[in-house]
């Protein structure tokens, strides 16, 4: 199979991105308390963290072949050929997962980083497109219809944050926001250093700011680009070779705007104010930012 040219299309290629095993595999890993989940919505910052934990961890070790083989991703892990109860070379454990705080498997400490949601869906497109998708064949705005607005309640990003929002408080969980990452990076590596237990020193500092910044990880992009998986199931998805799936872009704030049409960005915030701001109390996702004491630009 080529492919998708279509969205039912992508759909069936969706449904068979990883195995049953592999999935029986990550709900029954076992935890440990100094396990750290990555547990951000896709397109949210994921690899960004990944490379930052990493970083902390290794002092900014580059020796690995894609990110996710030292920072698994664990709804794929078994079909990578990782073995999620194997123990890792350097503590705390790390993981990445887009599971929400219903479904994350249970006991370990979780950082999640929240991002604008138009801005979410516009980088989710990009990703697949030229992967999943065969390269223009389906418009964004058709794209963001079916795959964001209606997709199946529990993989929304809506529930994704609603879900963790009501944890924000607890001291196992620690939740940035993406665009306050972009405007400042090192109060969070600070602090994910703290919460990780990871004792951060000036030199690891330095190391860690520049190996997470665009430049570094656009210079070693293809460190972050899922060849892992793609060598994994590309054959089994039957897709031709040459696919493309970076995940190092700029990382605009508000590039969505020259991308959506303004009636579609307002579907977007209907669905907030319909399902975030009765749990969160704030009307957009710029308020939401000030509410947990981000700062918007």
């Amino acid at each position: 199979m080529a492919r998708a040219r279509n969205i039912p299309e992508l759909f069936d290629l969706f449904r068979r991105t990883h195995s049953d095993e592999c999935t029986r595999h990550w709900r029954e890993m076992r935890v440990d308390p100094t396990d750290v989940f990555i547990a951000t919505f896709a397109k949210s910052g994921t690899t960004w963290m990944q490379q930052i934990v990493h970083g902390l961890k290794t002092r900014g070790s580059m020796d690995f072949r894609e990110i996710s083989e030292v920072v698994p991703f664990i709804e794929v892990a078994w079909d990578c050929g990782i073995d999620l109860n194997a123990p890792q070379p350097q503590q705390p454990r790390a993981f990445k997962t887009h599971a929400d705080a219903h479904t994350v498997p249970k006991g370990g400490r979780y950082i999640v980083v929240v991002r604008n949601p138009l801005d979410a869906a516009v980088s989710f497109y990009r990703f697949m497109d030229g992967w999943y998708l065969e390269t223009g064949a389906v418009p964004v705005e058709a794209f963001v219809e079916e795959l964001v607005l209606n997709g199946e309640k529990e993989d929304r990003y809506w529930s994704h944050l609603t879900s963790w929002w009501a944890l924000r408080d607890r001291d196992d969980v620690r939740l940035y926001f993406f665009e306050d990452m972009k405007r400042n990076l090192e109060p969070v590596v600070r602090d994910v250093a703290a919460f990780t237990g990871i004792d951060l020193d000036d030199e690891l500092l330095e190391i860690v700011l520049r190996q997470s910044s665009m430049e570094f990880m656009k210079a070693h992009e293809h460190r972050f680009d899922d060849n892992l998986l793609r060598d994994a199931r590309d054959p089994v998805l039957g897709f031709p070779p040459g696919s493309e799936s970076s995940k190092v872009n700029t990382g605009r704030v508000g590039g969505h705007k020259a991308v959506l049409a303004p009636e579609m960005i307002e579907r977007f915030d209907e669905i907030w104010r319909e399902e975030v701001l009765p749990v969160t109390g704030a009307e957009t996702y710029d308020e939401l930012r000030v509410q947990d004491g981000g700062c918007v630009e």
